[in-house]
């Protein structure tokens, strides 16, 4: 009821838009919000805290996740390879199933509050594989050969506890951080924009302190330590954020978010033998001032066939058929299901990206570990920690966008966001193509030195000759996973918005169970009688050079196929005032926040 008010007040009292906010949103006490205490960067602070510490504990387990594998478990390179593989894809799938319940049921505040328990149980039952002498790998302390059975079951019980409490930790949280912002507000919406900048900025701090500090803890001194002081900044995290509540604006679960999608389907499907109109004015549409909740959305001229479910059908009886919601459905109704339509395409060619980038986790990592990793007076870098370098270059990509490129683009182009959100992509998905041939020469290189000085040859190479891969994909992360989170965000109906943030995290998923099931296919491919193929049984006797060289001829590929769908694609477009003020454009400043 109170919702209710606020959507009446929203109509009648138009003037008042600077003091409260009338975008669907409420208080921690179910009331429309009041801009000057609620929301903006007042209320993200807190969520940006808690994600800090969510990629802290997570690049800290999945940058050496590869080396646990092989040092502790004892797995060689292609199982640990593909392990990883199989837990990031899990790890990147599940936001599916927890944005669905953050939109559909719980809330994205109540989604993050459970999730991040979960996730916390993960970290203490990780904590106690280490410490608890019935759960530990050896029953000395000794490094043993073969782990006890007892230590694999509950250590990868409790990844995949952290897997589960990341399904709903990613999509909701993030959501939520946008939810902060109004964007029928000209500064909010201009802030959000900045937000997914800024929240990029501290994921990559995050990741850089758990790929330095963490796994510096890990590798001189002992794993379960490291995993104390990841339990111990969750645990912080989470306080921070439950103290946040009242400044928080929060959105109400509407139930699923796929029905009504189902219910325009099959409208359309019932109606597939109307002729088409010939003007989108006679469409169905509820009038702007019956709208209660959510945004009304502009006609679009591709897919027309979904455009039968908003005919009415019986003119001399209209208000019957409008109680039918799978007889009718609005113009609204049926742009969502387009929006939802035009994204598949979109998700499908970032998948070879998202291939391009699962080999920084598991091959780079392991390519570290054969070279001389010594710097100043003996100390030696940790092999996860050479990770930290693509998230300084992701750092200074994100900071030279949002400061000067975006001031700069706005002028030229007239864009709000600076380039559109499918360019931006485009431009970060280019630089993983220069990454795989950067890797495989200097892959190359090191095999070249092995074999040249079987024993110590790439202990000859410093591990910094990674350092140009590392730095180049994390320049075409500030460009492609910014630009990705904003548009999977922004171009998915309103209802749909965790979601949307878990499409974008499932191409990552996806991307590490293509780039096991890949690894599997070339090396059966690659491998004749008595040869092992392109993988042998650790790096000096494997070519990963040519896999590198693959992965970037499919790169350039699917950028043809990409930049094809770029070009064609319709942006989601928001009535503003009237239907009439409707304009499809081939930008996404057009009609749209």
């Amino acid at each position: 009821m109170e919702q209710r008010k606020g959507a009446e007040k929203r109509v009648v009292d138009a003037g008042d838009q600077e003091k409260w906010v009338y975008d669907s949103s409420m208080d921690h006490k179910g009331r429309v919000p009041l801009r000057a205490s609620t929301g903006v960067w007042k209320a993200s602070r807190f969520i940006i805290a808690i994600e800090f510490s969510e990629r802290l504990s997570y690049f800290g387990i999945a940058t050496s996740l590869i080396l646990y594998l092989s040092k502790v478990i004892h797995q060689d390179l292609k199982t640990a390879a593909r392990n990883v593989n199989y837990w990031s894809g899990v790890t990147t799938l599940m936001p599916l199933l927890g944005g669905f319940m953050a939109d559909a049921y719980l809330g994205r505040f109540s989604t993050v509050l459970i999730s991040t328990i979960i996730y916390l149980m993960g970290l203490i039952l990780l904590t106690m594989s280490w410490f608890v002498p019935g759960l530990k790998a050896c029953e000395s302390t000794e490094i043993c050969t073969e782990p006890r059975k007892v230590h694999e079951v509950v250590f990868f019980l409790a990844i995949y506890l952290i897997s589960v409490g990341t399904g709903g930790h990613k999509p909701a949280l993030e959501s939520f951080g946008a939810d902060q912002f109004d964007e029928d507000h000209g500064q909010e919406r201009k802030q959000k924009m900045s937000y997914f900048n800024w929240w990029n900025f501290a994921l990559c701090s995050g990741l850089l302190f758990g790929v330095t500090v963490v796994v510096y803890v890990q590798d001189h001194v002992n794993w379960g330590v490291s995993y104390i002081i990841l339990t111990a900044v969750m645990a912080v995290s989470l306080v921070i954020f439950a103290i946040g509540r009242p400044f928080y604006r929060y959105r109400t679960a509407t139930g699923s978010p796929l029905t009504p999608l189902l219910q325009v389907l099959v409208a359309a499907i019932r109606k597939r033998n109307l002729p088409h109109p010939s003007t989108p004015d006679q469409l169905y549409e509820i009038p702007k001032t019956e709208k209660t909740l959510g945004r009304l959305l502009c006609h679009t001229k591709k897919l027309k066939f979904l455009d039968k479910a908003a005919i009415l059908e019986d003119k001399n009886n209209p208000a019957a058929e409008k109680q039918n919601l799978w007889r009718l459905a609005t113009v609204t109704k049926v742009e969502e299901l387009k929006l939802v339509l035009n994204v598949i395409p979109i998700w499908v060619a970032t998948l070879p990206f998202g291939i391009c980038i699962a080999q920084s986790t598991t091959f780079f990592i392991k390519q570290s570990v054969t070279m001389n990793r010594k710097i100043g007076n003996g100390f030696v870098i940790p092999p996860a920690s050479i990770y930290s370098l693509a998230a300084i270059g992701m750092i200074i990509s994100v900071t030279i966008y949002e400061k000067f490129l975006v001031p700069i683009l706005r002028n030229t182009t007239g864009n709000e966001r600076g380039l559109n959100l499918l360019k931006r992509i485009g431009i970060g998905m280019s630089f993983t193509i220069v990454t795989m041939v950067i890797a495989a020469s200097v892959e190359r290189k090191r095999l070249g030195a092995v074999e040249n000085a079987p024993k110590n040859g790439a202990l000859s190479m410093s591990v910094f000759w990674l350092a140009p891969q590392y730095l180049i994909i994390g320049f075409g992360d500030g460009f492609a996973l910014v630009g990705l989170q904003e548009y999977f965000y922004d171009q998915v109906p309103d209802s749909m918005r965790s979601l949307g943030i878990a499409l974008y995290l499932s191409v990552i998923g996806a991307s590490n169970f293509l780039s096991s099931w890949l690894i599997t296919a070339v090396d059966r491919v690659t491998r004749t009688g008595d040869s092992h193929g392109w993988f042998g049984k650790d790096l000096n006797s494997s070519r990963l050079d040519k896999f590198y060289w693959l992965l970037a001829a499919i790169a350039a590929v699917n950028m043809f196929f990409y930049v094809f769908l770029a070009r064609r694609y319709t942006y989601k477009n928001v009535q503003r005032v009237a239907v009439a003020d409707c304009n499809e454009g081939d930008d996404d400043h057009v009609g749209m926040v």
